[in-house]
């Protein structure tokens, strides 16, 4: 098992409605460790480089709206092959598709208010921590 880091955005829709401590009490139960965390309000500037990768899709402009409505919380979560952990833990993107007791299936409210973002690889992982996340802010 390797240890890794990958970045989790809880999203305006659960911070909306206080669910940042039920959240990260799932991520810590299933192992995985907060080393860095904090509560930001994007500018649509941050929000479209942050979702760049998204940006000749059809939805990438009601994300960005979406992820500018309200506060979000960053953090980076560490544990034993993290980015898969963190994925499983959240659910499938479509909370109709996703498991039972994952965190999209139990908090959100649609497929684009789904309450969380997870990286999806480990290269992701060091890119999104890096575009939220100095070293300095990172414990060892």
């Amino acid at each position: 098992m390797v240890v890794q880091r990958t970045l989790s955005i809880i999203k305006p829709d659960a911070t909306r409605r206080d669910l940042t401590g039920q959240i990260n009490q799932r991520f810590e139960d299933a192992g995985l460790r907060i080393i860095a965390q904090k509560r930001i309000r994007l500018s649509r500037e941050q929000a479209e480089a942050f979702y760049d990768v998204h940006k000749t899709r059809p939805f990438f402009n009601d994300l960005c709206t979406f992820m500018i409505s309200g506060p979000i919380v960053v953090q980076v979560l560490e544990g034993e092959n993290a980015v898969t952990e963190n994925r499983d833990i959240m659910g499938a993107t479509d909370p109709q598709d996703a498991r039972e007791g994952t965190i999209r299936r139990d908090f959100a409210e649609s497929i684009e208010a789904n309450s969380v973002h997870g990286s999806d690889s480990e290269k992701t992982a060091e890119l999104e921590v890096a575009f939220f996340f100095s070293k300095i802010e990172l414990l060892q």
